[in-house]
């Protein structure tokens, strides 16, 4: 792929195809076929790779032409064991769509629906009701859903990106904020794609935000409009104390954002599918979402026991990353690790996980892991969770270096980094200390006043406000040699067009460098080049 172009994720975890058959305004025959039974919902939900929504639709039938290759996913065209599988997606949940053509003669899969839920798929409260309810079934039976459950806790979404790319999804929810819809619960949104207050360097840079992302103020309102949260909390770590979403284990919700669903799967016992941009918006607007994958007791069994056997505390990226490629889309039951998290998850640990599990997202489509003696299902059932037949990976220090030593450098030879980018997803409060307390120490050791290339730091404004507050002395010799605070989206700002043409960075998010040019680095070569500019040799 062209790096020059906007990040990869934009056209990849856009809204399901069924809504464009539902709701679009130029799929209207697909929406209406079969007269509102809720037999006419079957089958009919794909996600559009690379181009809008709205071509995707066949004439005959009103389904996604692409269907029967459908799959929705952080990665693109690797199968098990990272080996590439032309045409191959992942559900991210466990669970392969059903209805994909192999028979043709089969009759669809059709969940039960409870009387409202007909009569709202029959139009009895409004036409951009019946809409969302149809495009939220069709996408439910395509996986096989039985039924459809009511959500909980608040929502969070992944839609927030103002690319062009993302039209079709726009015009859908404004049609339902002009109806007078709301989500069901105030709801949590990632981070805004880019910051003209403390990254935008040049009237160039500025230029480059605003034409990647025309779309970005209109969908900015749409969220106001439709329940959303205030750009204060933005962020990919919704789950933080300072942000507020951490619904009850057990809770059913509809969340987007792979690293928050993955972390809310397993750290938090939340029980949510990997949605893509848009559909966790439907469901929120609509309170429901198909019971199916990781919503079940089945779908969160793991297919995978992950033997950790390195001799010391595990790079948590590069660990991730071996995992997420081994088990792809599949639950593994993680041992050997929470001697290194002292037996509980804490403010001060948390760090860990998210960044394994951030990498087991991107790396793969892995939607919700277990870690015996730790996370809340392993340590009430553990290691019951074992589904038959699971498999069995054992990662040591020999496997951690050759994944590591896969990882590409695609910058052109003899590049010197230009930035360092730490917080991938977001930086939580203590991480900011603890980088803080490292880069100053560091620079008083050097006898430095100001870091050697440009340092940023990425956490919603409610963190680093946390961080100031407490710690406002650090906060101050920080941005005094250099170190800024954003709140935007790490991969988006490396990706934005023409801007990685000449922009290097350096990070320790195997998140990042999966998506970006970006070079992985560990916590200790990063710090080294944050001082010198150099990276180790």
């Amino acid at each position: 792929m062209d790096r020059r172009e906007f990040v990869r994720t934009v056209p990849l975890t856009v809204l399901t195809g069924a809504a464009a058959s539902a709701i679009h305004g130029s799929s209207a025959q697909a929406a209406a076929q079969g007269g509102g039974e809720a037999g006419s919902a079957a089958g009919t939900a794909g996600a559009p790779d690379q181009v809008g929504i709205h071509h995707l639709l066949t004439k005959e039938a009103g389904t996604p032409a692409y269907v029967a290759n459908w799959r929705e996913t952080d990665m693109d065209g690797l199968g098990p064991d990272g080996k590439y599988v032309r045409g191959f997606r992942s559900a991210g949940t466990g669970s392969a769509p059903k209805n994909t053509a192999h028979d043709p003669s089969a009759a669809p899969h059709q969940m039960e629906l409870t009387k409202e839920e007909q009569d709202i798929l029959d139009g009895k409260q409004g036409e951009v009701k019946a809409k969302l309810m149809k495009t939220i079934v069709r996408h439910g039976n395509l996986f096989g859903a039985t039924k459809l459950v009511d959500l909980g806790g608040n929502p969070h979404s992944s839609t927030f990106l103002g690319s062009p790319a993302l039209s079709p999804i726009v015009d859908v929810l404004k049609q339902c904020a002009d109806d007078g819809l709301k989500s069901y619960a105030p709801y949590t949104i990632n981070p805004r794609p880019f910051d003209l207050y403390n990254v935008a360097e040049t009237r160039e840079v500025e230029l480059m935000m605003f034409e990647s992302l025309p779309l970005q103020t209109e969908l900015d309102h749409l969220h106001a409009r439709l329940g959303g949260r205030g750009m204060l909390i933005r962020s990919c770590m919704c789950y933080l104390p300072e942000v507020g979403n951490a619904p009850d284990p057990g809770t059913f919700v509809a969340w987007g954002e792979s690293s928050a669903i993955n972390a809310g799967n397993s750290i938090l016992g939340i029980r949510t599918n990997r949605n893509s941009m848009g559909m966790e918006l439907l469901c929120a607007l609509l309170g429901k979402a198909p019971y199916f994958g990781l919503m079940t007791d089945e779908g969160r069994m793991a297919k995978w026991l992950i033997d950790v056997r390195t001799s010391a505390e595990p790079d948590w990226g590069v660990l991730g990353g071996a995992i997420g490629e081994k088990c792809v889309e599949d639950v593994p039951y993680v041992i050997g690790i929470d001697k290194y998290l002292d037996g509980e998850i804490t403010p001060q640990n948390l760090h860990k996980l998210k960044a394994m599990g951030a990498a087991t997202a991107s790396s793969g489509a892995v939607g919700l892991y277990h870690v015996e003696n730790l996370t809340p299902e392993a340590k009430e059932k553990g290691r019951q969770l074992l589904a038959e037949g699971y498999q069995t990976y054992v990662v040591d220090d020999k496997e951690i270096a050759r994944v590591r030593a896969a990882f590409p450098n695609l910058w052109p030879k003899g590049q010197k980094p230009t930035a360092a980018n730490i917080g991938c997803p977001h930086n939580t409060y203590h991480e900011m200390v603890s980088w803080g307390t490292r880069i100053i120490e560091e620079l008083d050791k050097r006898g430095l006043e100001k870091v050697a290339l440009q340092t940023l730091m990425f956490q919603s404004a409610a963190v680093r406000d946390h961080f100031l507050h407490e710690n406002p002395e650090m906060f101050g010799r920080l941005h005094a040699a250099g170190v800024r605070f954003s709140n935007t989206c790490t991969v988006c700002y490396s990706g934005f067009k023409g801007y990685a043409a000449d922009h290097f960075s350096v990070t320790n998010s195997n998140k990042t460098r999966k998506y970006s040019t970006a070079r992985y680095l560990s916590d200790d070569d990063l710090i080294e080049v944050i001082m010198t500019g150099e990276i180790p040799a």
